[in-house]
């Protein structure tokens, strides 16, 4: 897979996700809330950036830290509500950001130490 259709895809699902936690956490039904669509180009931007590219683990499995303090605590909280319902909203998105993360799991992945 490309960097870019693999960078196209992350946005998608993240959006996905971040869509879904303010339409039930914060009542939107047509378009985020400021704070949501804050989080939406932030992530979009850490996602352009990542150092490991086509290699690039799940976020929450990185070494390298990218997201500040209160960012990474926000992003968790959508995954937290999202990620379940993934599979129920966006099967297609949610099924290839498991298949992503299992990929990642074997020998030589850039993960923090001490996670496995």
């Amino acid at each position: 897979m490309t960097v870019l259709k693999r960078t196209r895809r992350e946005k998608k699902t993240i959006g996905a996700m971040i869509g879904m936690y303010c339409k039930s956490r914060h009542g939107r039904r047509v378009d985020y809330c400021e704070r949501c669509r804050c989080l939406l180009s932030y992530a979009e931007v850490k996602i352009d950036k990542c150092v490991f590219h086509e290699s690039k683990p799940a976020c929450n499995e990185c070494r390298v830290h990218c997201y500040s303090r209160e960012m990474r605590e926000e992003i968790r909280a959508v995954m937290r509500f999202s990620g379940p319902r993934m599979l129920l909203f966006h099967p297609v998105l949610g099924t290839l950001h498991m298949v992503e993360r299992l990929r990642h799991h074997g020998v030589g992945s850039p993960r923090r130490a001490g996670t496995e």
